[in-house]
């Protein structure tokens, strides 16, 4: 099961910081399970917001070459309150090293204006064709699913334009 935790990316300054957003719903399954009496987005799904959100810049920054943008370290975690249903998680990524190999990011997560979870993420970047040539069509079917929802994500800038490139007419 895949869980897309990124609703809207709200900025995006190409290669160097990200700010998006996850609205928290009841509809989520998984919140009644987590505590049934006091139903909160699990600190797991926080952290992974983040690598999310942090995975766009990477795609973005990197004209999406790597299909998969995975967390390889989450360090100095830290977590000061809680994700309830109706409320609205703004996720920030600041880049402090990118490469194609990997990058590495200050995250956080901010609710109702309140910091609520922190850490410095470390994330690999692969291509499946790395592994086997034979992933080809997958990585292009990959790239091209994840350029796709990335136009639905970001408003700021067509998917397909690279970074930096303008649209006058």
């Amino acid at each position: 099961m895949k869980f897309i935790l990124v609703d809207q990316i709200l900025e995006l300054d190409p290669g160097k910081r990200i700010v998006a957003r996850k609205a928290v719903s009841l509809a989520e399954e998984y919140l009644a399970d987590h505590f049934p009496k006091f139903p909160v987005l699990p600190g797991v799904l926080m952290i992974e917001a983040m690598v999310q959100t942090a995975a766009w810049l990477v795609r973005d920054a990197l004209e999406f070459a790597p299909t998969l943008v995975l967390l390889k370290e989450a360090r100095n975690v830290t977590y000061k309150s809680f994700a309830a249903p109706g409320r609205i998680l703004q996720l920030e990524a600041q880049c402090l090293e990118l490469t194609p190999a990997q990058s590495r990011f200050d995250a956080r997560g901010v609710c109702d204006g309140r910091e609520i979870v922190k850490g410095r993420l470390t994330l690999r970047h692969l291509r499946l064709t790395d592994t086997d040539a034979a992933y080809a069509e997958t990585d292009a079917q990959m790239r091209a699913q994840q350029r796709a929802l990335f136009g639905l994500l970001w408003k700021g800038r067509p998917a397909g334009v690279p970074a930096g490139m303008t649209l006058d007419a």
